[in-house]
Order: C-alpha cells, then structure tokens, then sequence
C-alpha cells in the first residue's frame, strides 16, 4: 500500500471513530436478528429487534454527522 493510499485510510478512520464503528456493528447484529426471528416466525421478537436496530442506526448516523462536521470545521 502506497503512502497515499495510507493518508486517505487515515483520515476515513479519524471521520468514523471507534465509538460509530461499534454502534454500525450492533445495529447490523440486531438486523440480522430481526431477520432470522422473522424467518423462524417469531413476529414479536423480529419487530422488537428491528426497533433496536433502527435506533442504533439513528445514533451512529447523528454520531457520524457529528464527526464529520468536527472534522471539517478543524480544517478550516
């Protein structure tokens, strides 16, 4: 991997930090849940699950939006 291939994966990891990677990951977690919960008939639990991950998703986009105007306002 060249030095600049380096830079630009550098400055994507600093945009989406370890906290976002974490929340993308459970809310993906609780999708394939909701799914296979749905698949094996339990409605009740798929729609739970589901929710969960719909709120989770929310929160990495907000947290996302977040850093990523932090990060642009540094380099201003």
């Amino acid at each position: 991997m060249g030095d600049r291939e380096f830079r630009i994966l550098g400055e994507a990891s600093f945009l989406i930090g370890e906290r976002e990677v974490k929340m993308l990951y459970y809310a993906l977690v609780f999708f394939v849940i909701a799914i296979v919960a749905a698949l094996l008939g339990f409605g009740g639990v798929a729609v739970a699950f589901a929710g969960i991950a719909k709120i989770l998703f929310v929160i990495f986009l907000i947290l996302f939006l977040v850093s990523l105007v932090a990060h642009v306002s540094r380099r201003v």
